[in-house]
């Protein structure tokens, strides 16, 4: 049985693996490296599972276990909270491999690297951009996979992620009196389909009945307001626009007659 000499090394710091002494070369059994690293995994010692998973590669480049052990070098990478070198990882399987069904794993972590990623909506949307590409190139790819499924729901989060961003601008420019640049963001919300089933669509619809009748437009307010209605009626928005164009003195969403409600309904929700 081979000897295997492991040199323990403290880490100076969590972060900076980049600074981290690499195992010295040291030719050993590929199964015992794979399953060191493995071992390290289920330690939760991801940044030593990695350097394992990397010999092996290094070691064994053209057999299956390098295979899987750039898998799992994107699985660590990705528990240790390193998205980048996660995503190179991943980017460097699918670039030797991209017709392994192991590829769409590494599509998958791509797009959910990026989506760890996402900020609040007061900040740069870029890894919330990129997050939407990569789930809907995982649906695309693997329509029937375990992935395709989680891609839907997450894709989901990230449209309300974005209509969030859309209705904070709208808010800023409304507070800063330019309604037109308001209504742009807010009819953005509830003209575009995946935002219309957002958790904003209700507030988007509002402020749109509010910044229209502040411009002294009261019949597109009373309009929006009706199509608030109608999709959200029992909505605490609802009910704030109808106390709103109350307080105007402007037709109430109610007394809009039903053809001109339903035809409004379907020109900015299509079907």
């Amino acid at each position: 049985m081979a000897v295997m000499a492991v040199a323990v090394v403290s880490v100076a710091a969590c972060n900076g693996s980049a600074n981290r002494p690499k195992l010295a070369y040291e030719e050993r059994p590929v199964e015992l490296l794979y399953n060191t690293g493995f071992q390290r995994l289920q330690s939760k010692r991801w940044r030593d599972a990695v350097d394992y998973f990397q010999e092996v590669e290094r070691q064994h480049p053209y057999s299956e276990w390098s295979r899987r052990s750039i898998l799992m070098q994107v699985y660590a990478y990705y528990q240790a909270g390193d998205y980048q070198d996660a995503i190179a990882a991943a980017d460097r399987f699918i670039q030797l491999f991209p017709g392994s069904p192991s590829a769409a794993y590494a599509f998958y972590m791509k797009a959910v690297c990026n989506f760890e990623q996402i900020v609040d909506v007061g900040r740069d949307q870029a890894y919330s951009q990129a997050a939407l590409a990569g789930l809907r190139d995982v649906i695309r790819r693997y329509p029937t996979s375990a992935y395709a499924t989680d891609a839907r729901v997450k894709i989901d989060m990230v449209n309300d992620q974005l209509a969030g961003k859309e209705m904070t601008i709208g808010r800023w420019y409304q507070r800063r009196n330019q309604p037109l640049a308001a209504i742009n963001r807010y009819k953005t919300v509830v003209e575009d389909q995946a935002y219309q089933r957002t958790s904003h669509a209700p507030e988007a619809l509002y402020r749109l009945t509010e910044v229209y009748l502040g411009l002294g437009l009261k019949e597109e307010a009373t309009r929006n307001a009706a199509v608030l209605g109608f999709n959200y009626p029992g909505s605490a928005w609802y009910a704030e626009a109808y106390a709103l164009l109350a307080e105007q003195g402007a037709q109430q969403p109610d007394a809009v007659p039903e053809a001109k409600r339903e035809s409004w309904l379907r020109r900015i929700i299509p079907g």
